[in-house]
Formats: structure tokens, sequence, C-alpha cells
């Protein structure tokens, strides 16, 4: 049979536990500890935000309070020496102490913030807060580039970009109202498609188009603000007519074999021959003035064969 403790023995025993408990709340009492009620808010692009920083505990009636904010590796102040800094002069202030309320929030405040608290009467005076604001932009009208005729089994691929959009948007692409999947295989439906589509660059590539592939295509570029889609355009996918080419190669080489042909009639009948004389033309030395002497026997002696003519 178990004996029962005394109701003042029993309190006695719970002594030690309501010391220890005494003296942990002792060890807190005095120290500055921030929470909030968001750490990461999401904001639609020109509306208001407030980064919630609430004090806790703290025995400090008028504690430090400091804002800064971190982006792209950089600190800056946003709230020091109890004064709005930086790029947020005019469209901030401080609520409640130490929570911060931004107006017309832009694309360029999404940043991490950082709440500090330096308590100089409080045992532990020092306490702070991360808050990552996030603001969405939503797309604008994407630029698309469709080619117009592809001959069948070649490659085609498909263009969309947009560049306003924050969080950057995510692409998807249709043809005839129908949305295209990321992979023609995935789908029975485009079996007899061989296309790939890339959601975060926006571009739809044909290994081999079809002619079941012709039709009107346009994109949409969506985020978690909103979508915007380019006006659609149209694909011809054209079969080769490869009698045509070679009649058109055939007529060609035709053409060139009379032009040929032409050349060498000139050329032999002298229309390529210069009529111009490369110099004057002259005649061989003639007979003196119709004097015609004829010698003799006799050395010396000489006489005239006829008269001369005046």
């Amino acid at each position: 049979m178990a004996l029962r403790r005394p109701p003042r023995l029993r309190l006695y025993a719970r002594l030690p536990d309501f010391f220890l408990l005494l003296l942990f709340r002792g060890c807190l009492i005095g120290a500055v500890n921030l929470k909030s009620s968001n750490r990461t808010p999401v904001v639609q692009e020109f509306e208001s935000v407030e980064l919630s920083c609430i004090i806790t505990d703290s025995q400090t009636s008028d504690p430090r309070i400091e804002w800064k904010k971190i982006q792209n590796g950089e600190t800056t102040y946003v709230f020091f020496d109890n004064k709005i800094q930086g790029v947020l002069v005019g469209r901030a202030e401080i609520l409640g102490k130490t929570s911060l309320k931004i107006w017309n929030v832009t694309r360029t405040d999404s940043a991490l913030y950082r709440c500090e608290v330096v308590a100089r009467n409080d045992r532990k005076e020092i306490d702070e807060i991360m808050i990552e604001l996030t603001v969405q932009v939503k797309p604008v009208t994407p630029v698309c580039r469709v080619p117009k005729a592809v001959p069948v089994g070649k490659m085609a691929t498909l263009h969309c970009q947009e560049g306003e959009g924050h969080p950057r948007p995510h692409y998807s692409w249709y043809r005839n109202d129908v949305p295209l999947p990321t992979d023609s295989r995935a789908n029975p439906r485009f079996r007899n498609s061989s296309f790939h589509l890339n959601s975060e660059t926006g571009t739809l590539v044909f290994s081999a188009v079809h002619k079941d592939d012709s039709g009107r295509y346009y994109c949409i570029a969506s985020n978690d603000a909103g979508s915007a889609r380019c006006e659609e355009q149209e694909m011809e996918v054209y079969d080769l007519n490869i009698g045509g080419i070679i009649g058109g190669v055939l007529v060609v080489l035709a053409v060139l074999a009379l032009i040929t042909l032409g050349i060498c009639c000139a050329y032999r009948r002298g229309y390529f021959i210069s009529s111009k004389q490369d110099g004057e033309s002259y005649k061989n030395p003639g007979k003196a003035d119709g004097v015609n002497y004829i010698r003799t026997d006799e050395e010396g002696d000489f006489r005239h064969k006829s008269s001369f003519l005046i």
C-alpha cells in the first residue's frame, strides 16, 4: 500500500521547480525581443505595404530604431537617426514606433529589409529581424516572331519575349486557340508534330514541321501579377515542288546556252573586230621619176634609156 505525503510536504517538494521558473523568467526580464506579423510580404507595383516589426519585450522606453535595405550585396540605410533615408524619402514612414510603411512601391523596392532595435537599459540590448519584400509587376505585351512559311520537313523556331514582368514570367504557346504542351511527345493529340517548348525563354522549336503544324500562333507571358498576350500570327507549312525546281534549273541552263551560242555567232561574223587601223600603210619605193639608167660595157659610160619627162 503506497504512502501518501501530507499536503504540506507536497508543497515543499514543488518549491525547487518554482524557484527555477522564477530564475528562468528573471533571465528573460529586460531582454529586447522582436517579432513580425509577415516576414515575406508580397505587393503589386504602385501599391502600399507595411513591413511589420514589433517589440514584444523591452525595459527601455526609448530604444534606437534602424531599418536597412540589403540588395545586390549592398546595405543602405532606410531609417536612421529618426529620419527616412535614401530613395524612400517622401514615400515612407515609421508606424507604431518600429514598423515601416512604404507607399507607391516600385520594382526596385524588392529587397531584404532588416529591422534593428538597440535597447540600452535591457540585459539583452540588441535584436533584429529580417523581412523579404517582393514587388510584383504585371507583364506587358510580349514580342512574338513567327515564320510566315516553312517547307515540310524543315526546322522552325518561334520566339516570345517580355522584359517588364517581375518575377520573370513563364511563357505558353497556342495554336488555333489550343494550348501546346512543352513536349509534343507527351500528348497523343500532337503525335504528328515534333516540337519542344521552353517555358522559361519562350522559344517553340519544331525539329521538322508537318502539314498539321500550319495555323495561327500566339504566346502568353504570365506571372503572379497577371498575364499578357501577343497578336496571333499565321504560319504556313508547304510542300516542296521538286518538279518545278528541276524545271526552273533546266530553263536557266537553256537560257545560258542560248546566250553562249549568240556570242559565238557574233564573234564569227566580226561584230567584235575593231575596224580602226593601227597605223598608216606605206608603199614600196618606186623608180625615180621615170629615168632609167643603163650601164654599158665601158666603165663609167652611161647613157639615158629615155629622156626626162617634165
